[in-house]
């Protein structure tokens, strides 16, 4: 592979630290809501402190496994959100529940140590015939047109019930506008962080509106919510704590060994499933940033750091983690392939989830202007799996059935389910 296209930093370059750290908000911003949604979604006292928490350790592990590499950050899993309320399921005591996230995403883990190991001494050729681009390219499209929902819904929603749905777009159309416009129009600094510069832009249309709103008593013009000042916690509330307390109820389940079962028959699934988005998140970064990341570090060192970084994260926050496609478009877009600066996102991670106020700030920037910067990563994604797709012939209906099944599946949201474990797109 050539060098990547337009990258004003490569891999191993190293940005001047105050630079470095604008970058890694950058990247922040970009896989934040995704991971502290994930703990919302679940429930049962997790806590998206702790979720960062998890995600930035994760990370490190990641990136050490990987020797510093793989510019990609790793964050909570939407794939086991099945996963994760198994270990609740009937009547369950807390701390058990907790216990079972820990051991599930260590059997998640797990499988991808073995396949890891198979790799090493196999070797990476059997994946790229059993997932060639002609698979490849139409699963990445997917991950990104089966988030193009979110994007979209968050569009036209604030932090606060009652917003205006045209008030919350006029937010998010000019967070995007001010995006593309940084991204394509902007020189140097504002050409490499057009994320920040939007969401900011989007963030102080939406407080105007809030302001007269709150003036005018006028409720659908209020988009942001600060309650999340009124509850500002100093530090995470780690799972392993609470899995650790002990008095463990079993519930429906009967006995540990049937809970064991029922955990391992939600996870080991899935991490099947993952495993593919794994290759292809690392084929489209690949193709990012002209280097084969299956080759150099290698696809069994891509896997160990996902799987252990994935357990690791769990032990800490509850979720298992994965490499973030919101990453990689942050990656491309911003033209910053630094791993220096996956690094700082890291530990900008780990230190923001003990610092009460800025990540209470976090935490009210609207969906709206979330959104409006999510249509731009989730698109890149989606045209990057397509652009892998070009040299395929598609005249051969061979080719052509593979990439319709596999589109059509993904959009339609097909999903399987496992007795109690579903598996989607997603």
């Amino acid at each position: 592979m050539n060098k990547g296209v337009n990258l004003t930093y490569q891999v191993e370059d190293k940005p001047k630290l105050p630079q470095a750290l604008v970058f890694a908000l950058q990247q922040l911003l970009a896989i934040m809501a995704a991971t502290i949604a994930v703990p919302a979604i679940i429930g049962h006292g997790m806590q998206a402190s702790a979720a960062l928490f998890g995600a930035g350790v994760g990370t490190i592990v990641y990136l050490l496994f990987t020797r510093f590499k793989s510019p990609v950050f790793l964050g909570s899993s939407f794939a086991f959100l099945g996963s994760m309320a198994a270990a609740f399921a009937g009547g369950v005591s807390m701390s058990l529940g907790y216990m079972g996230l820990i051991i599930g995403a260590a059997f998640a883990g797990l499988v991808y140590v073995v396949i890891a190991l198979v790799v090493k001494f196999v070797g990476t050729g059997w994946i790229n015939k059993l997932m060639p681009a002609v698979v490849i390219g139409p699963t990445v499209a997917i991950i990104g047109l089966s988030l193009a929902g979110n994007a979209i819904g968050d569009l036209s929603s604030g932090s606060v019930a009652t917003t205006s749905p045209y008030v919350a777009l006029v937010c998010g159309l000019i967070t995007l506008g001010v995006t593309i416009t940084c991204s394509v129009y902007g020189k140097k600094m504002l050409k490499m962080i057009p994320f920040v510069i939007g969401i900011l832009a989007g963030y102080i249309v939406a407080l105007i509106f809030t302001l007269i709103g709150n003036a005018a008593d006028n409720d659908a013009l209020k988009v942001i919510n600060f309650a999340a000042f009124d509850n500002m916690q100093w530090y995470p509330d780690f799972t392993f704590l609470t899995a650790f307390k002990g008095g463990y109820e079993y519930g429906e389940v009967g006995n540990f060994g049937a809970y064991l079962g029922t955990i391992a028959v939600a996870y080991i699934p899935v991490a099947f499933v993952v495993f593919a988005e794994h290759i292809a998140d690392h084929k489209n970064l690949s193709s990012i940033i002209g280097k084969d990341l299956l080759e150099n570090p290698g696809l069994h060192r891509t896997l160990l750091g996902d799987g252990v970084g994935s357990m690791a994260g769990a032990f800490f926050g509850g979720c298992p983690n994965t490499t973030y496609g919101e990453s990689v478009g942050c990656v491309a877009i911003s033209g910053n392939a630094s791993v220096i600066t996956i690094l700082y996102t890291a530990c900008m991670a780990i230190v923001i989830s003990f610092i009460g106020p800025f990540s209470a700030f976090l935490s009210t920037i609207p969906a709206c202007c979330m959104g409006g910067v999510c249509i731009a990563l989730y698109g890149f994604i989606a045209v990057s799996g397509l652009k892998m797709i070009q040299g395929v012939d598609l005249n051969d209906n061979s080719n052509l059935f593979v990439v319709s099944v596999i589109l059509i599946a993904g959009v339609g949201g097909m999903t399987l389910t496992f007795g109690k474990v579903t598996i989607e797109n997603k």
